[in-house]
């Protein structure tokens, strides 16, 4: 959908009717369930293997030959050189999201929360539990499990990330409301919080954009706080510098507009 190539310079349109819960990603997938027996720990060679051996090198020159991929502000992670952090970002991308977070925070190992689809894909799904993927549970022992290896990534000083959007709006160039459930991980663990934020640009006399990932932080939770406004907080300041660098995108390869819009243009005809 979202990468055909385009016979004229007018950007697609795609009509939605809910901000919260549209989801435009092409993927068909049955999603299998995740249980007390999914195993969220995986033989670490065979880990190592599929992360730094395959995934990265191929992520690397996707990246940069198909969008140009830079990242302004990486530096802003040595804050949490020595800790885990968790890092929030858009969820602009079917290829691109499972791949960029790897060199956002590298050296560090990008570990994300994902969707059970993104594990049940018929043989890319068998090795994204290696490469960093962490299926949200479907029951309470499937539960305690994922919690335990959330805490252990971050013990090991991994980077955990979040797409708070939950679903995929290709090439949307600005920020879509998202709740502050998924901020409960940072207040629970006392790490830092980061955000990135993939912008579209104009680059050369390419039609297709560039994506420049923006990467704002440190955010800690307000310890006067109680928990539950103290992620509240977190979320609005993680929100506002999202919103902010989004306004960096300068090309609108997708337009979104609300099919509310399109239905009262209908009447007036």
């Amino acid at each position: 959908m979202a990468d055909r190539k385009r016979k004229s310079s007018e950007p697609e349109v795609i009509f939605y009717k809910d901000e919260l819960n549209d989801e435009f990603s092409t993927a068909q997938i049955e999603a299998k369930k995740i249980d007390g027996s999914w195993k969220y720990q995986r033989n670490r060679a065979l880990s190592f293997f599929w992360y730094r051996i395959v995934a990265t090198p191929i992520a690397f020159f996707y990246t940069k030959i198909k969008y140009r991929h830079r990242i302004v502000g990486r530096e802003k992670l040595k804050e949490a050189k020595k800790t885990g952090c968790f890092i929030y970002g858009n969820h602009t991308q079917i290829l691109g999201d499972p791949l960029i977070p790897t060199f956002v925070c590298f050296p560090k190992k990008a570990y994300i929360i994902v969707h059970a689809n993104n594990v049940s894909m018929p043989y890319l799904g068998r090795i994204t539990p290696y490469m960093g993927g962490l299926p949200l549970p479907d029951d309470m022992a499937a539960a305690r499990n994922f919690s335990a290896t959330v805490e252990k990534r971050i013990n090991q000083g991994a980077a955990v990330f979040i797409y708070p959007e939950a679903h995929i709006w290709p090439y949307y160039t600005k920020i879509r409301p998202f709740g502050d459930a998924s901020f409960s991980y940072p207040v629970k663990h006392g790490v830092p919080t980061f955000c990135f934020t993939n912008t579209y640009q104009k680059k050369g006399r390419r039609k297709h954009p560039q994506i420049v990932t923006y990467v704002d932080g440190p955010f800690y939770p307000d310890a006067e706080l109680p928990a539950r406004k103290q992620r509240g907080a977190l979320r609005d300041e993680v929100y506002s510098a999202m919103c902010k660098r989004a306004e960096r995108s300068d090309v609108e390869w997708i337009k979104y507009i609300p099919a509310d819009e399109k239905d009262k243009k209908e009447e007036d005809q």
